[in-house]
């Protein structure tokens, strides 16, 4: 994961960044066991998507950011926990 699209996530900038000391700041490594691998992935391509489309510019439709039913509710824990 692209250290910039990892800041979209204000829990992952602040384990890296902020003046916490953080295991995590000194490995650069952040393990999230309580989320499972596929809502993981999901998170981490909803970086890139924001990373991309954060300032359209005025004539762009911003496209859907698609999720499935079914893992709505996981993505949005997700979210809160990573503060997305």
């Amino acid at each position: 994961l692209d250290r910039q699209a990892a800041m979209v996530s204000g829990t992952i900038k602040s384990m890296l960044g902020g003046p916490g000391g953080y295991v995590e700041q000194e490995k650069g490594e952040i393990n999230f066991p309580e989320i499972s691998g596929k809502t993981l992935e999901q998170t981490v391509q909803y970086f890139y998507y924001k990373l991309r489309h954060t300032n359209p510019s005025s004539n762009h439709t911003l496209p859907e950011f698609k999720i499935e039913p079914e893992s709505a509710l996981e993505l949005l824990m997700a979210a809160n926990y990573l503060d997305t």
